[in-house]
């Protein structure tokens, strides 16, 4: 007996319909199958949400070490939940580092600038808090003492993303906070963008000048420092004798002109300009530098603001395409989007700012150098945490409602 016939309908639970016919050939019943309306709109929205994804996530690929374009496909179902880290604790954390850039000589791995973006959504408070690069502290991993300014390139030794992953848990250690997210910047990728921006404001109440960090003497090498000086650099061993003797030069391609100065009132900083102002450090210390990247961080937000570049996503992703391989993030794109939308849903945000320094009201000192090899460092007072994990926790007391 034949169940299925020529004239045999059913009705598929997802909703379309199914024509069956009796093959005769092979006594099997044949299918075919039409689509009705509602499938070819669903079609239709998965290859335009694709679409958008796919393109979006091939720049996101050039940012992100976790670019994942199926989660972020997923993320865009209703019902889906979208919150990210810290989103139901009340707290988001940032981690933003600053260096010259992978395969850039003098160092281009370590981190100049490392600051904590804290962000309180439901008191539309945020907090800056940066720590210094010559705070010494134990390389995740290894038992390893170094400067936390090397964390990020041991890191990225042992893998592409790695060097994000290795400051954040470095950074968790000392704040006692969760570092929910991380970013990093290279020095054209900063450059590049104080540019697309049409460059920043500032207003300084007396003239700048650091006349001796661009044209600093350096050991001789045969990349970048090349000139003479005339100069030597002695190491002497513990009885003070002269062990070795190394000749000293000047880059022939001096930064920031040599000398680098700004004139007192209202200036406006182009890319490089910004850059040599918040690398300066010589003629000051590393604390005022780090105050000085806050604020050019909060006139980079509100050039971006006055643009409206913060209040559309669509122009934050063709920054972040031009910016290209000068930018590294752990965000994906929806994460990105979801920032984004709790970032315009905040009201007028009160900041403050920190700087871990060494002060006397500081909460950093710097011990007597013990070896050539350590050279200039900085340990917690207490030589433990318990102070600065105190700060970031209570930060935003401080923060005026």
């Amino acid at each position: 007996m034949n169940f299925f016939r020529k004239s045999d309908k059913k009705e598929s639970l997802l909703g379309a319909d199914f024509s069956y016919n009796y093959d005769p050939e092979n006594g099997k019943p044949r299918f075919k199958f039409w689509k009705k309306p509602i499938f070819l709109l669903v079609a239709f929205l998965v290859l335009t949400a694709g679409a958008f994804f796919w393109k979006t996530g091939s720049i996101l690929n050039k940012v992100s070490t976790k670019g994942n374009i199926f989660s972020d496909l997923l993320h865009t179902i209703p019902g889906v939940e979208n919150k990210i880290k810290g989103e139901d604790e009340g707290r988001i954390n940032f981690l933003l580092l600053g260096m010259r850039g992978e395969n850039v000589p003098g160092g281009g791995l370590l981190a100049d600038t490392i600051m904590v973006v804290s962000l309180k959504p439901e008191e539309n408070k945020a907090a800056l808090i940066s720590i210094p690069r010559d705070l010494y502290v134990t390389v995740p991993g290894t038992e390893s003492q170094q400067k936390i300014n090397a964390v990020y390139h041991y890191g990225e030794q042992k893998g592409k993303g790695r060097g994000l992953e290795d400051m954040k848990k470095i950074v968790g250690e000392i704040s006692g906070e969760t570092i929910h997210y991380s970013a990093s910047i290279n020095f054209k990728g900063f450059t590049e963008l104080v540019d697309h921006l049409g460059g920043v404001e500032l207003y300084l109440e007396e003239p700048f000048i650091e006349p001796v960090q661009f044209h600093e003497e350096h050991v001789c090498d045969e990349n970048v420092y090349t000139v003479p000086s005339g100069n030597f650099e002695e190491k002497k061993n513990e009885k003070g004798k002269v062990v070795a003797s190394y000749p000293l030069c000047y880059n022939e391609d001096l930064e920031c002109g040599g000398i680098f100065e700004l004139p007192a009132g209202y200036i406006t900083l182009d890319g490089e300009k910004a850059l040599c102002y918040v690398r300066s450090r010589a003629t000051s210390n590393d604390f005022e530098r780090a105050r000085r990247q806050q604020e050019v961080l909060q006139e980079t937000k509100k050039k971006s603001l006055s643009l409206g570049i913060l209040s559309d996503f669509g122009k934050i992703n063709s920054i972040f395409d031009s910016l290209g391989n000068n930018v590294r993030t752990d965000m994906q794109l929806w994460e990105m989007k979801r920032a984004f939308e709790i970032y315009q849903g905040l009201g007028e945000v009160q900041v403050c700012q920190k700087v871990l320094e060494n002060s006397e009201e500081g909460l950093l000192y710097s011990p007597e150098i013990t070896s050539p090899e350590q050279g200039y460092i900085l340990l917690p007072r207490g030589d433990n945490y318990n102070r600065i994990r105190e700060l970031f926790e209570n930060i935003f007391n401080e923060v005026k409602s």
